[in-house]
């Protein structure tokens, strides 16, 4: 109920930010991309819909974990475990770029020529059903409480849906901010035509994984950037986005 809250009142920001200060002015149907994030919503509801929660109660019982191990107090839980699960979902993702099989799935993700807000919620099923066991590992490595796993959810959530907004930031306010977080300017470049581009990054939460390990590729709102896959000339639809793992496009890596 928490996580549902908090992507409402993420969508709710992120849309309201996209509506005040848009980078460009286009209608393009987001259909394909809402019927998508309804498929997910089903399956991930029917397989794992509260997973994440309950295998963190499950370690902090058996004390299993690397912050049940030390017993680490709450202040200090929540920014670790935001910490870390944004580390491992920059690792995920550059992943999903460099092994062609994540990649034919990922992709469906990319092949929106918008970039908008609607776009954070366009994945493919089998993206998000790969990505489960790696987040549950995490879980039951890192041992975060269940509120530290309800924090980092739902700030991840708004994050996603904000850095995919069509969204220019003022000049002086985005250069304090992708010093330490990930822009929707930043997240733009990512979903770039241009393979360059489109393999740098790969945060979500903080900037600092791809300065770190070199994937960083600075950007700002004056930039213009076609979004989409090169190979695609529009935005596939649904039944389209569903069998899109079928054909590969520009192997990654």
């Amino acid at each position: 109920m928490i996580r549902s809250v908090g992507f409402v009142l993420a969508l709710g920001l992120a849309a309201g930010l996209q509506r005040w200060r848009p980078h460009a002015r286009f209608h393009r149907p987001c259909g394909s991309n809402v019927g998508l994030w309804a498929i997910n919503l089903v399956v991930i509801g029917v397989v794992c819909g509260g997973c994440a929660c309950a295998v963190a109660r499950w370690a902090a019982a058996a004390e299993v974990g690397l912050l049940n191990a030390v017993s680490a107090p709450l202040w200090l839980g929540v920014p670790a475990t935001v910490l870390a699960l944004d580390f491992v979902s920059y690792v995920w993702h550059r992943a999903n770029h460099r092994i062609r099989w994540l990649w034919r799935f990922h992709q469906v993700h990319h092949s929106d020529a918008a970039f908008t807000v609607s776009t954070g919620v366009r994945f493919h099923p089998g993206e998000l059903l790969l990505s489960l066991p790696v987040r549950l590992a995490a879980v039951v490595a890192l041992g975060p409480s269940p509120v530290a796993t309800v924090v980092f959810e739902v700030v991840f959530t708004i994050a996603n849906l904000v850095e995919h907004g069509n969204v220019d930031l003022p000049l002086a306010v985005e250069r304090r901010i992708d010093r330490l977080c990930i822009t929707p300017a930043l997240h733009r470049r990512h979903h770039s035509r241009h393979r360059r581009e489109l393999n740098t990054n790969f945060g979500t939460l903080f900037a600092w994984w791809d300065r770190l390990l070199g994937t960083y590729a600075g950007s700002s709102s004056d930039a213009r950037i076609e979004t989409g896959l090169a190979e695609l000339p529009g935005t596939p639809g649904i039944g389209s986005a569903l069998i899109l793992p079928m054909r590969l496009y520009a192997p990654r890596g």
